[in-house]
Parts: C-alpha cells; sequence; structure tokens
C-alpha cells in the first residue's frame, strides 16, 4: 500500500519543495485565508459541507459519513479528469485541511494510490496559521523600517514603487490590504480580504525581504481600513526613523484629484460617511455638487483643509520617532517625483550607515 507522508513545516523554503500546494476545504473557507500559492480544490463544496455538517447533528454520524463519502469520491474524480489530469509520475503534492482530517487524508490516500508522492500537512491549516501568528504576533521584530510619512495627497504611495525601481526595498501595507487607508476607503469598492488574509500576504511580503536592508513603508496608523497591523510589525513601526514628503495643498489636491476623482464620484456618500466630525448639510450638499461638476480638485481642497491637514497636524504634535529628513516638492509632476525618489533614497542610505 502506499505510503502517505506527513509534515508540519510550512515556511517558504519548505513548500517550495513541492509541486503543488492543495487546500481540499471548502471554497468559502478557501476565500477568507489560505496557504501562498495554495489552489482550491475542495472535496466538498461549501453546500455540501453545510449539508453533511446539519445531517451529522441533526441525524447520525453514520449518515453523514456515508453522504459526505460520496461527494468526496465525485469530487477527487472530478478534479483527477480536471487540474490533476496532466500531473507526471513524478508529481509531488502537498496536502491539507482545516485540521489535517478526513478531507485531506480522503484525498491524499487516492494520490498516493496513483502512485504520487503524497504529502498531508499535519494539523491542517490551523498549524500554517499558528505559525503566522508566532511571527506576527509574539516574535520581536525583524526588519529595519523607514517610514515615508507626509500629508495625504504627497504622493507617498506612488513613491513606494518609484523607490522599489530604484533596487530599494519596499513594503506596501495599502496595497496588501486593499484599502487607501483614508476617505477613499477599498480599490473601486471591492472588499478588503480578511484579516487572515491581510496577515498571509504581509507575512509573506516581509519573508521576501532582506532583514539586513532598510524597509521603506508608509507611516500608516494601526489600522488599515478595517484591517489592524499585526503586533510585530506596528512595535518596528512605532520606532521607526520618518522621511516626510511636503507639497503644497493646492498641488496635493490636483493629485488627488487625477488619481481619486472617479473613486470619489462612485462612493460618495460612503467616503463621506467616513469623516470623523459631520460636516453638515450645506456644505455636504456643496461638496456634491463639485463631484456633479467634476470639480474634484476643488472637493479634494476642501477635505485637506478641513479634515486630512488638521489631522496631520495634530498627530504631528504628538510625533516621537526621528525625522531622518524632510524632501519638498514644488509640484507633483513626474519630473518632480523622479527627484524626490532619488532624495529620498539617499536619505534612506544616509540613515542606514548612521
Amino acid at each position: 500500500m502506499a505510503r502517505i507522508l506527513v509534515t508540519e513545516a510550512v515556511d517558504p523554503a519548505a513548500l517550495a519543495a513541492y509541486d503543488a500546494i492543495i487546500d481540499v476545504r471548502s471554497p468559502g473557507e478557501f476565500a477568507l485565508d489560505h496557504v501562498p500559492g495554495a489552489i482550491n480544490l475542495p472535496v466538498l463544496d461549501d453546500a455540501e459541507r453545510a449539508e453533511v455538517g446539519a445531517i451529522y447533528v441533526q441525524e447520525s454520524r453514520f449518515k453523514a459519513n456515508r453522504i459526505g463519502a460520496a461527494y468526496v469520491a465525485a469530487n477527487i474524480a472530478r478534479h483527477l479528469r480536471g487540474a490533476l489530469a496532466d500531473k507526471p509520475p513524478e508529481f509531488r503534492p502537498l496536502i491539507y485541511c482545516w485540521r489535517g482530517g478526513s478531507r485531506s487524508n480522503g484525498m491524499a490516500t487516492i494520490l498516493s494510490q496513483i502512485g504520487w508522492r503524497t504529502t498531508v500537512l499535519t494539523g491542517g491549516y490551523r498549524t500554517y496559521r499558528r505559525w503566522v501568528s508566532e511571527r506576527l504576533y509574539d516574535a520581536d521584530p525583524a526588519w529595519r523600517l523607514v517610514l515615508l510619512d507626509g500629508g495625504t495627497g504627497s504622493g507617498k504611495t506612488e513613491m513606494l514603487g518609484r523607490l522599489a525601481r530604484r533596487g530599494l526595498q519596499v513594503l506596501d501595507l495599502e496595497g496588501l490590504a486593499e484599502h487607501r487607508g483614508s476617505l477613499f476607503g477599498g480599490f473601486h469598492g471591492q472588499a478588503q480580504p480578511s484579516q487572515k488574509m491581510f496577515e498571509s500576504r504581509l507575512l509573506a511580503a516581509l519573508l521576501a525581504l532582506e532583514p539586513a536592508r532598510p524597509v521603506v513603508t508608509e507611516a500608516e496608523s494601526s489600522k488599515i481600513g478595517d484591517r489592524m497591523v499585526p503586533p510585530t510589525l506596528w512595535r518596528a513601526m512605532e520606532v521607526a526613523p520618518r522621511i516626510e514628503l511636503t507639497a503644497e495643498p493646492a498641488e496635493r489636491a490636483a493629485y488627488l484629484a487625477a488619481t481619486y476623482g472617479e473613486v470619489v464620484a462612485s462612493d460618495l456618500e460612503a467616503a463621506f460617511a467616513r469623516l470623523p466630525t459631520y460636516p453638515g448639510q450645506k456644505r455636504l450638499e456643496n461638496w456634491r455638487r463639485l463631484v456633479a461638476d467634476r470639480a474634484y480638485a476643488e472637493l479634494a481642497q476642501a477635505l485637506i483643509e478641513l479634515h486630512y491637514d488638521p489631522a496631520y497636524r495634530r498627530s504631528a504634535k504628538k510625533e516621537t520617532r526621528a525625522r531622518l529628513g524632510s524632501v519638498a516638492m514644488g509640484d507633483l509632476s513626474d519630473a518632480a517625483q523622479e527627484a524626490a525618489a532619488e532624495a529620498v533614497a539617499r536619505l534612506v542610505a544616509a540613515g542606514s550607515a548612521a
């Protein structure tokens, strides 16, 4: 009888040894979070899993097992005819379910009988999740962060891309959380990933960085939309030095209008609802007219003056982190941002050498 291998190793080096990482949980479970790089080949879909669970609770364990086994067999057969149809004899999959139980072992039994060198993750997804939590909640910070600070509309997110193209290490927290960290909210109205998915993405990004080199990231708050920055990273951010980007409010307003104008138009009321202080009916009506007239720069300047800059000044008064320097941009043209990126890169290098 073919032997099923087992493992508890979920670090990137260990996972790289497999030809495929197969998550056999339901699509709903997979969507909430999964091992990076995993493919979803469910042995029970969401409806089947709910049905079997209800039978287990309301009728009998035997009936639930019998009906569940029929679904599992049919689904595995479908995967063998589909996603797994072209796999060679040397194929080496890693299989996991929620806790390394019947779902993963059912798939592993059949794959190993075919002749594939099949491994099951002991403890399933829970083993992986525990590994993530230990590194993001319990470990000491292992990254040398530099924070990119500045008022809203100063091009911080775009600056990360410019720095990355210059070979600097960057961490785009807003991209990982799928949220702009402002009134403009999520990306084109889409929901943020779950907290667990955000942490999976974050840890994968962090593990790809070289600990000895500085990492530039935005000076975010401890929450990005509804997603919390995990404690280990937040401790590193609390003591990281800052580089401030500055630009005139009118330039920042024009930049925001060009970058987010259509987004605001499509999500206007939700954006206004996120204001910490109600702006009043008369002001709201005026803002709605500005959007209707596509006067996005005028609206952005109003928000900068009423909300963003006062909040930034209040935060600056409490700031205790060291400042490596400030980079002033006369405008936010491509040439000005490129020059600013060069200046930021020099400040990062000087701070690293100090």
